[in-house]
């Protein structure tokens, strides 16, 4: 049976992936930092587990006997220089090393469209979208089986606009809903053709809504 181990589950992403896993009746295991923060954002049945990814021995406890991996840790904007390297790289390698150890059937990692972009404005925030990019190249060498969703700018409010899917470095502008965003995470889980794969997302208007079938496989 799936069980989902998620990080960055009280961020404004991880949230709504785990309200789509309860939403799919999968059991979750959440981690977390703050305790009594997470028992205000999560639903009741979410089991939660006090950890940091920046802290390989809280993982392998908290992780126990998960199945799959979400991962939608994130750099918080601050003076902090080397909080990009730390959690967007260090934090996701720590993740993936111990996935490896456990032998989890399938790690989703949110990253962000135009990380192969050196020169995108993002990257003026201590270099950002290379620790992303890094982290992904990370999982790809790992051996295990991924899948990696770089969403456009992300919007709080959800809305009607159908999902467009790409490949690797085609999207490079437009924005997304985190729900769907969070929908497209959890549906990797189930899609044979979204395994190893990287996939771009933005949502537009008066587009033809596909499946979750339909979207993955036309990924290259």
């Amino acid at each position: 049976m799936t069980k989902a181990f998620v990080a960055g589950a009280t961020g404004e992403t991880g949230r709504r992936i785990v309200t789509e896993l309860v939403a799919k009746n999968i059991p979750v295991r959440a981690l977390v930092r703050d305790l009594e923060k997470a028992k205000t954002l999560l639903p009741p049945q979410v089991e939660l587990v006090v950890g940091d990814v920046l802290s390989p021995n809280s993982l392998t406890d908290a992780i126990g006997d998960s199945t799959v991996i979400l991962c939608a840790t994130g750099a918080r904007p601050s003076f902090n220089l080397t909080e990009p390297y730390s959690v967007d790289f260090e934090g996701t390698k720590n993740l993936v090393n111990i996935a490896k150890t456990k032998g989890i059937e399938h790690f989703v990692l949110v990253s962000s469209l135009c990380v192969s972009q050196f020169f995108h404005p993002l990257n003026l925030f201590w270099l950002i979208l290379v620790w992303k990019k890094q982290a992904e190249e990370y999982i790809q060498k790992s051996g295990i089986t991924y899948t990696i969703v770089r969403p456009g700018g992300l919007k709080n409010e959800d809305n009607s606009d159908a999902i467009i899917m790409q490949g690797a470095d085609t999207l490079f502008e437009g924005s997304i809903p985190r729900k769907k965003v969070a929908q497209v995470c959890v549906e990797s889980l189930y899609e044979t053709a979204a395994r190893n794969k990287v996939v771009e997302i933005i949502a537009k208007p008066e587009i033809t809504t596909k499946s979750f079938q339909e979207l993955f496989q036309q990924v290259g």
